[in-house]
């Protein structure tokens, strides 16, 4: 495969809701590099989490949504390369941040002792706490139990206590015992923490050995921290300092400060414990708390020059996402007649994302707005510019959207299944713009589509989602002509293009995984009828087939039974190119 040049990398990433009191678990540690022109699809059973995958690109997680875990490096040159002006209060915020670091920096030689007082006192708590068996026992007692009364509490909603006043009561009566048992749960567990903590005071022994260590461990380290630093020391605070200020350099001036507060406060915590902030990781992870880092490079006497580690990931101000969502990474949804307001004309729809994006006049916008609504195919665009949504086909709506969508030219261009509310001859007319603008436009594609058929007429490479996790990845001709994985040959047996006459056509039985609970082993076990024993103890790790093909399936290892993929997918090629006209 050509090396192309790395535009995302998702590195382990976890998305979670919370969801009435229980935790939803819809992505589950995917890694996945995106690449500058290519064309990629995402392929999956609704529920799968494509489309919750691609919304963390954009920063559009609804409300009870967030990435637990791992990071979305963005690798966008214009938005990483970062200025800031050096004026007198800059140098001053500088100066300041610059003296607290040197004064901070006298913990890390106390740093393993600290570190050995924290450990003490978490040794103490644990003694004086439950332990964390106990306390995963009652704590999913307690969530199953609140998880049940308000579904039962949300049915009871739905009984008319006049026409079932039975059943409406016997509903009231169950709430009343799960709140009591909830209310035990809560007693149960206070009585449990207050006998562990009696217990532990009435430990004379432990105590005392406590207070003496802990004695000898403060002295020391007192003794330790007020040694000076060295002047190597100094110089790498100086340049954290600057990396402070250029990561916040773009914030209005209170913003700046509450921000240098808090990477102070980070920066102070690390050298307490001691971590190397030479090392890029750990200097990333404090910034990734609080802003995006930028590398400080060079400076002159006007100015501070740096590059910026973009992590999606990591994003905690709401105006950051105005610069990425719309003019770096745009969407363009499946029902364009949600996508567009229905009270503003098309023309205003497309010139305000033109003018909150770009430096340019109302005049300018719109003959940008006019020269896109003709790339997208919309016939005597002067003409329609000032019509409103419902005076255009469900066709010419769609190409509006691929057009705001565009109009900032952005680098990706998520399409969220855009050809599913259009009939069979409009879809194939849309699928041919988003290619044919990409050789203009050069943005890559992230295709999100149940359509094997549109998968197999647009994607350079496939990545195929099964409860939350990439279970394989390929080019099309690898995914198509020679899957590895039993879900992928599944989908592929549930081509309706693939059955015979006379014969039933293929589904996949049983249904997907309940993503509330902890999957133990591979998630498509209960459904894979060449699941072997190992696939309900382990998860299988990601196999790799060649330099582009990889998959999620212990069929891969070595050791496993020889199985040959099913019958109505063997030589496939002839069938694929007459049905989807490859």
């Amino acid at each position: 495969m050509e090396k192309k040049k790395v535009l995302l990398s998702v590195d382990n990433l976890h998305v979670n809701f919370r969801v009435r009191g229980r935790t939803l678990s819809a992505i589950r540690g995917i890694s996945l590099d995106f690449y500058e022109d290519e064309s990629i699809a995402i392929v999956g059973e609704s529920g799968s989490g494509k489309s919750v995958f691609t919304k963390t690109f954009a920063g559009m997680l609804d409300a009870n949504g967030y990435i637990s875990e791992g990071s979305i490096i963005f690798n966008d040159e214009e938005l990483a390369d970062t200025t800031v002006a050096l004026d007198g209060n800059a140098r001053k915020l500088i100066a300041n941040t610059w003296e607290k670091l040197n004064k901070f920096s006298q913990l890390e030689h106390g740093a393993e002792n600290y570190r050995a007082m924290r450990n003490l006192e978490t040794e103490k708590k644990a003694r004086e706490s439950l332990s964390e068996e106990e306390t995963r026992n009652i704590t999913e007692k307690m969530d199953d139990l609140t998880f049940r009364r308000t579904e039962l509490y949300n049915q009871k909603l739905t009984i008319d206590p006049k026409k079932e006043k039975a059943r409406y009561k016997e509903a009231a009566a169950e709430i009343d015992r799960m709140d009591a048992e909830i209310k035990a749960l809560k007693k149960e567990q206070e009585t449990a923490i207050a006998a562990h903590k009696a217990a532990a005071k009435n430990d004379a022994e432990y105590n005392k050995h406590y207070e003496e260590k802990m004695s000898e461990l403060k002295a020391e380290y007192a003794k330790q921290i007020v040694q000076p630093i060295s002047e190597e020391t100094k110089q790498r605070n100086g340049v954290i300092a600057k990396e402070i200020y250029l990561s916040v350099g773009r914030y209005p001036l209170s913003k700046r400060v509450h921000f240098i507060r808090k990477l102070l406060a980070g920066f102070k915590k690390a050298m307490s414990f001691g971590e190397d902030l030479n090392s890029d990781a750990v200097r990333n992870a404090v910034f990734d708390e609080v802003v995006f880092r930028v590398k400080y490079l060079d400076e002159t006497a006007e100015k501070l020059h740096g590059t910026c580690v973009v992590n999606l990931a990591k994003v905690k101000y709401s105006k950051d996402w105005t610069k990425i969502r719309g003019g770096k990474i745009a969407t363009v949804f499946q029902d364009p007649m949600t996508s567009l307001n229905p009270i503003i004309t098309i023309g205003k729809q497309i010139t305000s994302v033109i003018l909150k994006h770009q430096n340019c006049s109302e005049l300018e916008a719109r003959e940008r707005a006019l020269t896109l609504m003709k790339k997208v195919g919309i016939p005597n665009a002067e003409a329609r510019f000032d019509d409103y949504p419902f005076q255009y086909s469900g066709g010419m709506r769609q190409r509006i959207v691929i057009a705001i969508a565009l109009s900032c030219q952005p680098k990706i261009l998520i399409c969220d299944e855009p050809t599913t509310a259009l009939d069979v001859t409009i879809q194939a007319q849309i699928l041919k713009l988003i290619k044919d603008l990409q050789k203009e436009f050069h943005y890559t594609i992230v295709f999100i589509t149940h359509d094997l058929g549109v998968v197999a007429n647009v994607a350079d490479r496939v990545a195929v989602l099964y409860g939350g996790q990439v279970v394989e990845l390929g080019t099309c001709e690898e995914v198509f002509y020679d899957p590895r994985h039993p879900y992928t040959w599944a989908l592929l047996s549930s081509l309706p293009q693939l059955a015979q006459r006379n014969t039933t056509l293929y589904s996949i039985t049983g249904t997907p995984p309940s993503l509330y609970n902890k999957i133990v082993g591979d998630a498509f076990a209960p459904r894979n009828p060449y699941c072997l024993e190992i696939d309900t103890l382990k998860e299988p790790p990601m196999f790799q087939v060649s330099e582009t093909h990889f998959a999620k399936t212990w069929l891969l290892d070595p050791r496993a039974p020889k199985v040959e993929k099913p019958e109505i997918i063997q030589n496939i090629h002839e069938k694929l190119v007459e049905a989807f006209n490859i």
